[in-house]
Formats: C-alpha cells, sequence, structure tokens
C-alpha cells in the first residue's frame, strides 16, 4: 500500500513493554521536538496497534496532576496506514482499559495548525477545551518557521473527552 486508504482495519492492540526508543521514529511522527521527545517518551503507558505483527500505530497516555484525568501525550499512525480505524481503536482501547480506574476525562492537546488531528479528535468524542497561545516556540524547544497544513505552528488546543 503507497498511501492512506478508507477500508477499515481491525488492529491488534495491546501493551507495548519493551525499549520506548524502539519507537521513536513512530513517537516522531507526532512530536516536532526532539527535546520535548527525549523529556517524556519514558512516562506513562504505551499501547501499539499491531496489524501482521507490525506496529502501524502508538498511543501514549501519562497521568497528570489530577487523578481523574488522563492524558494522551503522544499519538501516531503510520502514513500507509492512516484513515482505516488505527486511531480510533487506539483511543478505544485506551478508554476500555481505564473503565476500572477512578479516571473521568481524556486530554489531549494538538497543534491549533492541525487541522487534521482537530478534527479527529473531534470524531472520536473530544471536545475544544482551551487554547494554549505561543505553546510552539524556540523556548520550549520548537524550530521557528514550522508550518502544518500552511498555518505557521504557534498554538496548542486543549481538548477533552469524558468518560462517564
Amino acid at each position: 500500500m503507497t498511501g492512506p486508504s478508507s477500508v477499515a482495519v481491525h488492529p491488534r492492540v495491546q501493551p507495548y513493554e519493551g525499549d520506548r526508543r524502539a519507537l521513536r521514529a513512530s513517537f516522531e511522527l507526532a512530536e516536532d521536538s526532539s527535546a520535548a521527545l527525549d523529556a517524556y517518551l519514558d512516562e506513562g503507558r504505551v499501547l501499539v496497534a499491531l496489524i501482521d505483527e507490525q506496529v502501524v500505530g502508538h498511543l501514549q497516555a501519562v497521568p497528570t496532576a489530577r487523578t481523574d484525568q488522563i492524558e494522551i501525550k503522544n499519538m501516531a499512525v503510520l502514513t500507509s496506514h492512516q484513515g482505516r480505524g488505527i486511531g480510533r481503536a487506539l483511543i478505544t482501547s485506551l478508554v476500555d482499559r481505564l473503565a476500572d480506574e477512578p479516571v473521568t476525562t481524556l486530554l489531549v492537546a494538538t497543534a491549533a495548525a492541525d487541522v487534521d488531528n482537530l478534527r479527529f479528535y473531534q470524531r472520536c468524542g473530544f471536545r475544544m477545551r482551551s487554547i494554549e497561545r505561543d505553546a510552539f516556540t524556540e523556548a520550549t524547544g520548537y524550530d521557528a518557521g514550522i508550518v502544518i497544513d500552511g498555518i505557521e505552528l504557534r498554538d496548542r488546543v486543549w481538548l477533552d473527552r469524558s468518560l462517564r
């Protein structure tokens, strides 16, 4: 397959217990700052989506200061497998795994410039919560001049989804 397809697939989603550095290339699909990624790569829990034993996507969930919230810190699906329900399967699996925990709110942040991500998360039941202006700057580890979908990378949008 050479590009995204609209044919849904049913990946096996499972916890990842290996060395996170083996997934770094996947993490880098969703993180433009090496310094930021280095700071959180080993935090929280990671789920991977597998098709024919190949990792085609991952989701990293990290605790927040509140025990009733958890944040999707990093999530990506290989470009060749996007649009096939893998990202949704990762989120669904996380939600299922949180059912017996005191977590009532799932948080995620994405770039305001990334309209595809904003659309995806809203289609998965997330709602906009707040905007963090100037979150992506050289001072926070991001190169100047990064453009996504023709929009300069500057602001972060926080979204949430109620789990109860």
